[in-house]
């Protein structure tokens, strides 16, 4: 389940790429602050 705050990656299908894609992976609220934490991402991101 996605929810407000998560980040994710999206890999477009080759098929309509700018319409369609695959989640391929979910960042919850705790694993994004830690990205955040250690330079993974912008703090303001």
């Amino acid at each position: 389940m996605i929810r407000d705050n998560d980040i994710v990656i999206i890999a477009p299908w080759d098929f309509k790429e700018n319409e369609r894609g695959d989640i391929v992976w979910r960042f919850t609220l705790p694993q994004v602050d830690w990205l955040k934490n250690n330079n993974h991402i912008a703090k303001d991101f």
